[in-house]
């Protein structure tokens, strides 16, 4: 599957999360990720990550297996627990491996519902998408944007946050996320 392929497949599904149903599930997704210290750290994913930069988490509905991004699964899991087909999971603050969702009004935003106007306004403002790397510069595109997320995953991986490590993580990318 291609890296397009499998970023649109990964993020077009209804999905549905109860933590009395799915607990088992969300147990394993919570040991994924590694919270930083302030409202503005993000909580970054530690599990699969795709070729186009995004957290993967697989899990099973209806006895099929299914892989979804793990920011979506996040704002399904924080935001009551259903999301339709047409809502996106939007970073707000351009990580790709975030999976924080605060409470509307917090203050700083992380992962946030949207949908595709909203996220391909995001993506003008922010130079990113359209595949035209001439305008969109080196460095701004899947291959980079997975080296970083990778980058940060380390940073973390073995479970406690690093603050020196996430920013040499995000330092030695060249991007600008947070």
């Amino acid at each position: 599957m291609s890296v397009v392929q499998e970023s649109i497949r990964a993020r077009t599904c209804a999905l549905w999360v109860d933590p009395k149903v799915h607990g088992a599930e969300v147990a394993r997704f919570r040991s994924k990720v590694v919270a930083g210290p302030g409202d503005r750290d993000c909580s970054i994913w530690i599990g699969s990550i795709g070729g186009d930069g995004y957290g993967r988490f697989y899990i099973t509905r209806g006895g099929v297996g299914l892989c979804v991004r793990s920011n979506r699964y996040a704002l399904a899991l924080e935001s009551g627990g259903r999301l339709g087909a047409d809502v996106f999971a939007l970073h707000e603050c351009d990580n790709p491996v975030c999976v924080k969702v605060n409470p509307v009004g917090c203050g700083v935003q992380h992962v946030v519902a949207g949908d595709q106007h909203d996220n391909m306004r995001r993506m003008a403002r922010t130079g990113r998408g359209g595949g035209r790397s001439v305008i969109r510069g080196a460095g701004r595109g899947h291959d980079s944007r997975r080296a970083l997320s990778v980058a940060l995953r380390e940073a973390v991986r073995h479970g406690k946050w690093d603050a020196e490590a996430v920013y040499e993580a995000r330092s030695g990318s060249g991007l600008k996320l947070f």
